[in-house]
């Protein structure tokens, strides 16, 4: 005989999840609209009143009237059981409101946690937005909420402002790409005003933000924990960088300051630079492609000694060439600087005899990024030299620097003093083709190389066969990537020789020997000799042969490795 309670249940949830034709034209209509169309002001307050307080009238209501029956009992004898009974019915409120939390995270597709939210890239409707803002008191011990990639929520922050002020614990708040408008940002300044754990903002990618920002950092208090600020790519203004600046000598405790893509923000960052004395523990310092020129490098140069604890230094694509020469004495501070970028910033020969006095004094250095300064060939031997001194440095990349032979020839003396090298880009200096010998015969002391990068240089046979013979030798065991693109210059002798004599390159994952852009050539030459090479290649799993020419059967053949050798490596024609 059927259960009508189950019958019943059935048609309950029938109800409930099944959807008409209409109700998804509804639908459809719902989210094409705007938030403004969505939510008018007193519908959204009536809304909210009810999503607040709906569970908790419940929980009341029932609570009290099995507190009333309980006392009116002839039988007083089981208070305690009436406690207990009531502490039960507060977790089962108290677990229906998470329900309710982790239902709107799986719809979503995301994982739900007590601590942390993450509905980062997560197509995010303003409907979503007012759902979400219902259930953050829900929340009370959330310390992380990304809300990035999701630019349907612009215009939407102050609803979830007037629920986030009660998130005491709320320590990360992430909201970059979300299209945020001026009102956005004014309503962020409310709510972080009753933030008092607030350590991270990252509002990047908002490029409303520019001409805004003040009315966000107008309404930081003084005892403002923030540690991070990332404005990446938010438009900017020369009054964006000003405003910036007036707010440090609130932003105490700050840590980390990326101002990186705003290219029209460097003009006025010269307060900023004065008031850098607010923030002396600032370790991070990132203006990739601000607008920066000569003057702001000389401007910063006293304001360096206020923050000596910069571990990250980041000045890249910005025209400061020059700038360096008096600025550098102020590096000297830096003795925990890890990170020192300055790729492509028209670095004259001036700023690098004035950085070959500095850098050698950078003992915790272990990033140094001078790709892209086409104009310090002649002279970046003497800084070259002086690297023996930087036993931590892992990363020297020194792309499209117009190197010359003798520079090769320093870095090859230079290397073994280099113990920690992990990273070496020498791409597009044609002054290797050649003497790559120099150079990697300096490899034959232990290394742990991981990455080493050669596009572009011209490479000959020779180059090759001083490649292979250091590899077969072992000396490149800890090569993980290897990229030799647009070597067009190495014939078709010299590549069948490097497939069938290299070895020892265990821990190889990533090969590319693409050829230039608009050139083809055939593979028929080496192609044969190709699969017994991959066999001594274990841990590869991505090969770049753009260009090469493949005929079906070529192809074919490399497919069928894959499956005869149970591997997986993904050929990119």
């Amino acid at each position: 005989m059927e259960n009508p309670g189950s019958k019943q249940q059935e048609d309950e949830f029938s109800t409930r999840h099944s959807r008409s034709p209409f109700d998804l034209i509804v639908n459809q209509m719902w989210r094409s609209k705007s938030f403004a169309e969505r939510w008018p002001q007193s519908s959204m307050s009536r809304f909210f009143k009810l999503s607040e307080n709906s569970n908790k009238a419940v929980c009341i209501s029932e609570k009290q009237e099995l507190g009333k029956a309980s006392l009116d009992s002839e039988k007083k004898e089981n208070i305690s059981e009436i406690s207990d009974e009531l502490k039960s019915m507060d977790l089962e409120c108290s677990t229906g409101r998470w329900g309710q939390v982790v239902e709107f995270m799986e719809r979503l597709g995301k994982n739900p946690n007590h601590k942390s939210m993450n509905l980062n890239n997560s197509q995010l409707t303003a409907n979503d937005a007012v759902q979400l803002a219902a259930l953050l008191p829900n929340l009370p011990n959330l310390e992380e909420l990304d809300l990035s990639w999701n630019e349907l929520i612009g215009g939407t922050l102050k609803l979830l402002a007037n629920h986030l002020q009660h998130m005491s614990q709320l320590k990360v708040l992430v909201l970059g790409s979300c299209k945020l408008s001026e009102q956005d940002v004014s309503a962020l300044g409310d709510c972080i005003q009753l933030l008092p754990n607030i350590e991270e903002i990252d509002l990047s990618w908002n490029s409303d933000l520019g001409g805004n920002l003040s009315v966000f950092t107008q309404k930081l208090k003084p005892d403002c924990k923030l540690k991070i600020l990332k404005l990446v790519d938010c438009n900017l203004t020369a009054e964006d960088g000003r405003a910036l600046g007036q707010a440090l000598s609130v932003t105490t405790r700050l840590e980390v300051l990326d101002l990186s893509m705003n290219k029209d923000v460097g003009s006025g960052l010269d307060i900023l630079f004065q008031e850098l004395k607010h923030v002396p523990h600032l370790q991070v310092l990132k203006l990739h492609l601000c607008g920066l020129t000569w003057d702001n490098i000389h401007d910063l140069g006293d304001a360096l000694e206020h923050i000596p604890g910069v571990k990250k230094m980041v000045f890249s694509c910005n025209d400061i060439g020059g700038g360096f020469k008096e600025t550098a004495a102020h590096l000297l501070n830096f003795t925990q600087l890890q990170v020192f970028d300055v790729h492509r910033c028209s670095l004259t020969e001036d700023d690098v005899s004035a950085l070959t006095q500095i850098i050698p004094l950078l003992s915790s250095l272990q990033v140094l990024n001078l790709a892209l300064n086409k104009k310090i060939g002649n002279c970046v031997r003497h800084l070259i030299a002086r690297l023996r001194f930087l036993p931590r440095l892992k990363s020297l990349i020194a792309n499209n620097c117009n190197l010359t032979k003798e520079s090769i020839v320093e870095l090859g003396d230079t290397i073994p003093n280099l113990t920690e090298l992990e990273i070496l880009d020498l791409s597009w200096n044609k002054c290797l083709s050649g003497n790559l010998g120099v150079l990697v015969r300096m490899l034959q002391n232990k290394t742990h190389i991981r990455v080493l990068k050669l596009s572009s240089c011209n490479l000959t046979g020779q180059d090759l066969a001083s490649l292979v013979s250091v590899s077969c030798a072992g000396f490149l065991e800890s090569l993980e990537k290897l990229d030799l693109t647009y070597n067009n210059t190495a014939d078709d002798l010299a590549w069948a020789m490097f497939f069938q004599e290299i070895s020892g390159l265990e821990e190889l994952s990533e090969l590319d020997i693409s050829l230039r852009p608009l050139t083809h050539r055939e593979c028929s030459p080496w192609i044969t000799i190709l699969p017994d090479s991959l066999t001594r290649f274990p841990s590869l799993t991505e090969f770049g042969m753009h260009r090469w020419v493949f005929s079906a059967s070529q192809q074919e053949l490399l497919d069928t490795f894959n499956k005869d050798n149970k591997r997986n490596i993904q050929f990119s024609y």
